[in-house]
């Protein structure tokens, strides 16, 4: 019973370390290509002025990547492994165009510093998330609602209020409530590393591109808010 219960502890490490080399791998892919989309495009002025002063265009990028989540997490089952890695880049990709419009307005230096900051504490919350063996799900549901919350909360401030007083604050529940969700995220990622031996390929795939798009939305949620927060004068 001993060298059985090692070996299946051992098989299920490397079975962890493989899903989240994946996840990772995939997660910064798509980090590295919003990064040098918004380099290349806040580097032309002309479209980088095209971008800032239609407001439209941005809006329009923004509906279209909540599109493509909603999609992702509701297909997930049933599009192919290339569907939902095409998906993922293009949100990634379309993500370039927001951080366009940071980079128009934000000093890159700033930009530097909250990257560097926000890896720093994405990596501690993910550490976390892998390393407790406490349950996080009903972390997760009481953080789920704290989102709909800011999200009601930033559109009222930003059609109604108009404060960057309030707007500041936010800011700061938002890196707060990220950093726990990253935690939530990389548990549930190591819960559906359990069963991934008995999936196909082109489902490990998908969980992989899944947990890849959960983790990268957590990384520039926390990002864009320390941005928000550092630029302040």
């Amino acid at each position: 019973m001993g060298p059985q219960y090692y070996q299946s502890s051992s098989s299920a490490v490397k079975t962890d370390q493989r899903l989240f080399q994946r996840v990772f791998s995939w997660m910064f892919a798509g980090l590295l290509l919003t990064g040098i989309i918004a380099y290349f495009l806040s580097s032309n002025t002309d479209i980088a002025s095209m971008i800032v002063f239609n407001p439209g265009i941005l809006w329009g990028a923004i509906i279209v990547e909540i599109i493509i989540v909603l999609a992702i997490s509701a297909l997930i089952g049933r599009i192919s492994a290339f569907t939902a890695t095409f998906l993922f880049f293009l949100y990634a990709a379309l993500n370039g165009i927001t951080f366009t419009v940071i980079l128009a307005y934000v000093d890159i230096s700033t930009v530097g510093s909250a990257f560097i900051i926000t890896a720093g504490m994405f990596g501690i919350s993910a550490a976390l998330g892998y390393l407790t063996k406490a349950d996080l799900s009903k972390m997760g549901s009481i953080l789920l609602m704290f989102v709909i919350g800011i999200l009601l909360a930033s559109v009222v401030n930003i059609f109604f209020i108009q404060s960057s007083g309030f707007d500041l604050i936010l800011s700061y529940i938002i890196v707060a409530v990220f950093c726990g969700i990253t935690a939530y995220d990389v548990q549930n990622i190591k819960r559906l590393s359990h069963s991934i031996q008995s999936m196909d390929q082109n489902t490990a795939t998908k969980v992989a591109i899944f947990g890849a798009l959960m983790l990268y939305i957590d990384f520039i949620a926390i990002l864009q808010s320390l941005i928000n927060i550092f630029n302040r004068d």
